[in-house]
Parts: C-alpha cells; sequence; structure tokens
C-alpha cells in the first residue's frame, strides 16, 4: 500500500456550514463567556464503567454481532420463522448485498464543501457490511470475499478527509461503519493478514485522527458548538476503530469521553435532560428542540456506541438508570404517537464568527421530520426487553416503534441520500429475541 496521509480541512474565519452549523452575530448584551452560561447537567466525575489498563486486550467477537447470535438467526432462517426470515428476505435482496454491487473508492472522502463524494463511502461501507452479514448466515465464502475486497479497495486507494468542518461528519460516521464492517469479517481466513493489517492501518490512519480532533479540539469552537450527533458518531468510531485494531487505549479514550467528556457526545449531554414524576420513564435528547431527523440519528448512534461496549464487556444499556431506555422512549413516544411528552427549555451555545457565543434559546420540540423512519429500534428494544428488571410500561413506546415501523432495513432502504446511511440496520433480523 501507498503512504497514507490525513488531509485536514481547511476553511476560513469559522465558516461553519451544514448541518446546523450556521453562524449568527452576536446580539447586543449576549454573554460571550462560555463558563458564565448555564450548562446542561455537568457531573464531570460521573463514572460509571471503568477503563481497564491498555494492555488487557480487545475481544474480536464480531462488534456488534457474536457468533452466538449468528448461530440463533441461521437456525430461525432455516425454519422459516418470523420475523427473521422476512428480514433476512429484505437482507438478501439489497442491491448493496449483491456478488456483482461495484464499489468507487475516492482517494480522499470530501464532505462539505468542493466536489463531495462521501456517498461513495457510505455506500462501500454498508455493502461491506452487509456481504458480511450474509456470509455469517449463509456460510458462502464468496460475501466474505466480496465484502474484503471492497475493504482492500478502500484501504488501497483513500487517504485521507477534506471538505469544511462536516469532514468530522464523514470521520464518525463512515469511520464508525467502516470499522464495523472490518471487525465483522475479522477472523474470515480467506482475508490475506498483511491485507487485514493494512486495513487496519488505513483506520488508524485516515478516520481515528479527524475523530481524536474533534474530540479534542472541534475545530476550535467552544465545547458546546456542535450538536450531540457529531460527538457521538466520533465516540462511536473510536470505539470500533479500537476494538478493530486491538487498541485498548483507542478503545477507553471513547468510553471515558462518551462519560466525562466536554462536547455534546457525553451520554448525559447527548440525552439532556431526565424528567421525574409523571414523567419519570421518559428524558429529552440534546437535539430534541432541533428537529427529529436529527435526534432519532442520535438515538440511533447511542445505541451502537452501548452495542459494541456491550460485546466487550461494559454495560452503557444501564447507565444512569437506563437513561437511553428513557430517551428511547421520549423519541418513540413523540414521533410515533399523539401522546403528550414535556419538554424543558434547551439553549444551544452556538459559536459566532468573533470567537464567542451567541445563544439560541429551544423552548419548544422540534417538529421538522416528526416520524422519521429509520433502523434503530430493535437493538434497545430486544436488548431491554432481556432485562429482567424492565417493567412492560417503562418500554411500551420503544415496543410500539418497533411493531409500526415493520421490518428493519439497512442501507438503501431509507432513501439514497447521506440519511438513509447514518446507521448499518438490519436490526430484525439480527436483534429480534
Amino acid at each position: 500500500m501507498k503512504k497514507i496521509y490525513y488531509l485536514v480541512a481547511a476553511f476560513v474565519a469559522l465558516s461553519f456550514a451544514g448541518c446546523g452549523d450556521g453562524i449568527d452575530l452576536p446580539d447586543v448584551n449576549v454573554e460571550k463567556d462560555l463558563n458564565m452560561i448555564p450548562l446542561p447537567e455537568d457531573q464531570l466525575d460521573l463514572v460509571q464503567v471503568e477503563s481497564k489498563d491498555a494492555s488487557v486486550s480487545m475481544e474480536h467477537i464480531g462488534g456488534l454481532h457474536t457468533d452466538a447470535d449468528f448461530d440463533f438467526v441461521r437456525e430461525k432462517v432455516k425454519a422459516g420463522e418470523s420475523p427473521w426470515a422476512e428480514a433476512y428476505e429484505q437482507l438478501k435482496s439489497s442491491k448493496y448485498a449483491q456478488l456483482d454491487w461495484t464499489t468507487w473508492p475516492t482517494e480522499i472522502i470530501i464532505r462539505g464543501e468542493g466536489a463531495e463524494n462521501y456517498m461513495n463511502a457510505a455506500r462501500g461501507a454498508a455493502a461491506a457490511y452487509q456481504m458480511g452479514l450474509r456470509w455469517k448466515i449463509e456460510q458462502d465464502d464468496r460475501y466474505a470475499d466480496k465484502a474484503v475486497s471492497i475493504l482492500n479497495q478502500w484501504a488501497d486507494v483513500c487517504k485521507g478527509l477534506g471538505g469544511n468542518s462536516n469532514v468530522s461528519l464523514a470521520s464518525g460516521i463512515y469511520g464508525h461503519e467502516f470499522a464495523i464492517a472490518g471487525e465483522l469479517l475479522y477472523d474470515y481466513i480467506g482475508w490475506d493478514s498483511q491485507d487485514r493489517q493494512d486495513y487496519v492501518d488505513w483506520m488508524l490512519t485516515v478516520f481515528y485522527p479527524a475523530n481524536k480532533d474533534f474530540l479534542v479540539r472541534h475545530h476550535g469552537t467552544n465545547h458546546l458548538h456542535y450538536w450531540a450527533n457529531w460527538g457521538l458518531c466520533n465516540i462511536a468510531s473510536t470505539m470500533a476503530i479500537g476494538i478493530l485494531a486491538d487498541r485498548r487505549d483507542i478503545y477507553n479514550e471513547a468510553i471515558e469521553h462518551f462519560q466525562t467528556g466536554v462536547t455534546n457526545g457525553r451520554l448525559t449531554r447527548a440525552i439532556y435532560h431526565a424528567f421525574t414524576g409523571q414523567y419519570a420513564n421518559f428524558a429529552q435528547l440534546q437535539e430534541s428542540g432541533r428537529d427529529q431527523g436529527h435526534t432519532l440519528m442520535c438515538v440511533g448512534l447511542i445505541g451502537v456506541i452501548c452495542q459494541l461496549a456491550w460485546n466487550q464487556g461494559d454495560d452503557f444499556f444501564a447507565y444512569k438508570q437506563n437513561l437511553f431506555l428513557k430517551a428511547c422512549e421520549y423519541a418513540a413516544c413523540y414521533n410515533y404517537t399523539s401522546d403528550p411528552v414535556p419538554y424543558t427549555t434547551y439553549t444551544w451555545q452556538q459559536h459566532n464568527a468573533w470567537g464567542g457565543i451567541s445563544p439560541v434559546v429551544q423552548s419548544a420540540l422540534g417538529e421538522n421530520g416528526r416520524g422519521n423512519d429509520r433502523p434503530i429500534w430493535a437493538l434497545p428494544y430486544y436488548h431491554y426487553k432481556a432485562q429482567g428488571s424492565i417493567k412492560d410500561e417503562q418500554i411500551k413506546y420503544t415496543k410500539n416503534a418497533v411493531e409500526t415501523r415493520g421490518i428493519e432495513g439497512g442501507g438503501g432502504n431509507y432513501g439514497e441520500t447521506s440519511g438513509g446511511f447514518d446507521v448499518l440496520g438490519f436490526g430484525t433480523l439480527m436483534y429480534t429475541r
């Protein structure tokens, strides 16, 4: 492989474009000192999942799915049982799960400005993952060979990331998806060991530095300028790369930021407010007052983070008395029922062109995208359903989302734009129990 380098995205005067990063001029008398503005819940010492020593190896057990998961699914599909049989047929019908599918790797993955081409990466990662699922279920090495070919091509051709600040979305979303696809294929004996190491090196050299840069520096903005999905996708990528590369130190960075980090990717900022009293089963997400498409994106990303950690023996599902479940219930209730939900005012700490803050007050739920369909519900529902301590009342809206949204597909089943590839999907097939 040629030497890999990371292309740093250049942009001028903090021109934070796209995905809600617009610039507003500061209003008169607006507080510009971050330390003087009330922040979300700020218990920085709240650690429930302890980091293990860097010498402790990661578990190469499949990333999101273990061999036991595939044994279970394989038997259900073979027996023709519902919903696994129908979900498997949906996977088989995906154009990204076919042996004749062609990937188009790019030297630089560009997102945000110029000749954008990031959808090539989105589709490449989705295809490798879907081929990997077919290989595991059908035990047909042709699908593993195809998936490995896709991964090898990207590692050989792609040298970096570019664009404006949106480069951090590319690093996080496609970083975690490529890493998960690689981990799914990790134990395939047909993957040449040097090619596999080259792929791991590609993840470490192209994606991981960009993930870390966002979580540490976030383009020079204040800690809370970027919406939660930016931090979450980069945490997910850091975690998945740590697993793939057998780098406990990198994995530790992810779980530490998820608990005590300064960005809105921290779990207790991504899930901004837990209610009490009548609505004690609800928790409001940081993006709830923005719109529902991004809110549901956050639900999906948190689910991925929790599942990756769970398969490494770390439990974020139960974190802060099942905080994630409460967020799922809140989002599912608002998006898929007419039942009332509470809302607490959220103040977005928007960075401005002068390096200060122009707070934006959100006093109501964001209605745009309400009812958005994303393949994100089977993962949390079936996890929490299996916990004997969870009562039916605590999970009823997440259950409703699973039952009313139908069989969950994956990339390509929810449109061909970026939102249709924000999570890998196929939850009905892989998580139903």
